[in-house]
Parts: C-alpha cells; sequence; structure tokens
C-alpha cells in the first residue's frame, strides 16, 4: 500500500512539473522551431541522468559487492525497452509540438488527454481488463478535460489530427513502460529513450530547421526548466513509478496534467479560471479518486486472506499449547 502510494505520488508530480511546463515550451518556441527544441530538451535530460546512474550505480555496488554485473540479457532488455520508449516519445512529443503550429492550445490539451481514453483500449489487445470504476473514471477525467481546455466550437482541422495521432504515440509510450519498467533499471532506460528521442528529433531538426546557434542560447531558459524536469526528472518519475502501477490508474494520474496547467497559469500568469474550468478540474480530481478506490473483488480478496491467516494462527497455537 505505501508504495502505491508513493508512485501515485510520483505520477502526480510528473503531470505537475508536465502541467508547468507548458509555459517554458511556449516561450521556448518563440526562438526555436519545434523539433529543435524537442532533440535538444531530450539530449539535455539524456546528460542530466548520467551523473544519477553513476551515482546510483556506486552506491549500489558498495552495498551488494563489487562483483555486482549486468546480465548481457537483462542489458539487451534495457536497450531494447529504451528505443521502443523513445521512439513513442519522439512521435508523441513531435506530433504534438507541430500540431500547437496549426491549432488552439484548448483543442491540443483535450485532443491530447485521448490517450488516457486510448490507454485501456488499447490495453484490451495485450491482455490488461480494465473495470468499470476504471471506465468511469476515464469518463469523468474525459468530460472534466473538456470543461477545462475546450472554449471554441469543436472542429477537426490538421493540427487536431496530429494531435490525436500524438496521443496515440502517447498511449503507446505508456503501455511500452508498462511492459519494461519491472524488468529493467527505470533510470538507465530513461536515459536511453531521452537519447533515441534526441537523435530521431535531431534529423529533422538539422533538415528543416537548422537552427541558429544565437536562437539556441536566447531560449536556454526554457530549454534548461523542459531538459532538467520535465524530462530528466518528471519522465525519469514515470519510468519509475510505472513499475508497479497500472497503466490505466496511471494515465488517468498523469491526465492531471491539464489541471495542473490550469493551476499554474492562475497562480504564475494570474489570468482567472471561469466556473466551467473550475467544475472540469473537479471532475478530473473526481476520476483520479475513484480509479484509486480498491475494487469489491480486492476488499473480498483481502478478507478471505485475513480470515485464512486467522484460522492458520488458531492451529499453530492450538498445535503449539501442551
Amino acid at each position: 500500500m505505501k508504495q502505491k502510494v508513493k508512485n501515485n505520488g510520483m505520477l502526480m508530480l510528473t503531470a505537475l512539473i508536465w502541467g508547468s511546463a507548458f509555459v517554458a515550451q511556449s516561450a521556448g518556441m518563440a526562438y526555436v522551431g519545434p523539433f529543435t527544441f524537442n532533440s535538444l530538451r531530450c539530449l539535455l535530460g539524456a546528460l542530466v541522468l548520467l551523473p544519477v546512474i553513476w551515482i546510483l550505480g556506486r552506491k549500489e555496488k558498495s552495498v551488494q559487492g563489487s562483483h555486482t554485473e549486468e546480465k548481457k540479457g537483462d542489458r539487451k532488455t534495457l536497450w531494447i525497452g529504451g528505443i521502443y520508449c523513445g521512439i513513442a516519445l519522439a512521435a508523441g512529443s513531435s506530433l504534438q509540438q507541430v500540431g500547437l503550429v496549426y491549432t488552439s492550445a484548448g483543442k491540443a490539451g483535450f485532443l491530447t488527454a485521448l490517450y488516457i481514453l486510448i490507454v485501456p483500449l488499447l490495453g484490451i489487445f495485450v491482455g490488461k481488463r480494465a473495470g468499470i470504476k476504471i471506465w468511469t473514471g476515464v469518463g469523468l477525467a474525459m468530460l472534466g478535460i473538456f470543461f477545462l481546455c475546450v472554449k471554441e466550437g469543436f472542429s477537426i482541422v490538421h493540427g487536431d489530427l496530429l494531435i490525436m495521432v500524438s496521443a496515440l504515440a502517447f498511449a503507446v509510450h505508456i503501455l511500452v513502460i508498462d511492459y519494461f519498467a519491472p524488468k529493467v533499471d527505470g533510470v538507465k532506460m530513461s536515459c536511453i529513450q531521452f537519447l533515441v528521442c534526441g537523435v530521431l528529433c535531431a534529423v529533422p531538426m538539422l533538415i528543416w530547421e537548422r537552427p541558429a546557434a544565437g536562437a539556441i542560447l536566447d531560449a536556454y531558459v526554457p530549454l534548461l526548466y523542459a531538459g532538467v524536469l520535465s524530462c530528466g526528472a518528471a519522465y525519469t518519475m514515470q519510468v519509475v513509478a510505472q513499475k508497479d502501477a497500472d497503466p490505466t490508474v496511471a494515465s488517468l494520474i498523469l491526465s492531471l496534467e491539464s489541471v495542473f496547467a490550469a493551476l499554474t497559469s492562475w497562480l504564475i500568469l494570474h489570468e482567472k479560471r471561469t466556473p466551467r474550468e473550475l467544475f472540469g478540474c473537479a471532475l478530473v480530481f473526481l476520476a483520479i479518486i475513484l480509479a484509486q478506490l480498491p475494487s469489491k473483488n480486492l476488499r473480498a480478496e483481502k478478507s478471505l486472506k485475513g480470515e485464512a491467516a486467522s484460522e492458520i494462527n488458531k492451529e499453530t497455537e492450538q498445535f503449539e499449547t501442551p
């Protein structure tokens, strides 16, 4: 239970960092293109994690001894997981950034959040079933994000389609993490995914954008925020937390990104929230709480385990009594 609370707390902190990072992303786009921003922030995130991996490695050796070595099979799984995660991350983040050029932020926020609905749908194909409680939470979260983000007439344009495809990529990213995170070191896999994402985004950056050094230097503040916190910290916490978390529940918690984006814009930029937006925030929080409530089956299982343990203790006491 404590581990579940810890993991959910890390996912919520991840959503907070991502939500507040919208300010940095908008500021960075004023100086460089979307592929340049994504490539540089991911490479920076990978660079930040290198000393973390070194420190954790030394700590592990001091605890387990100097003869601990990573198995070849584990190393292969680590690289495969990191590459797959990096590909999904590059697709999702790039499509989202490009889509924002052609559509409004309100529509983009709602359409990106479609991944919380896509995750349980894709989960069906990999043998992960979601109960009625989770599906109710998904519906409430989607409705809440709609009230929070969508302000104008809803219509599908070129940018909307790009954002929807990015939502699919982010859903795949969550499921890939769910598969590989329990098998490998989360921090190392996170570092590899940033390296892969940075290299993949660098290709269109060099072909189409060709950023000047001066423009990159002008964007150093948003790049540092997005690279160190959004990539280095938040994405790593997502990978570590998802080791023992249900992917559908994780996607619901991460949907708080939209709520935190609204709250941080109110606190930092002094933007006023309308009753409609506050109602949307309330619905998303309600969805998160609903997803965390134990199911009847789980409560019944715990009750049966408790009764079984009680019977065993009684029999042990009778056996030990002379």
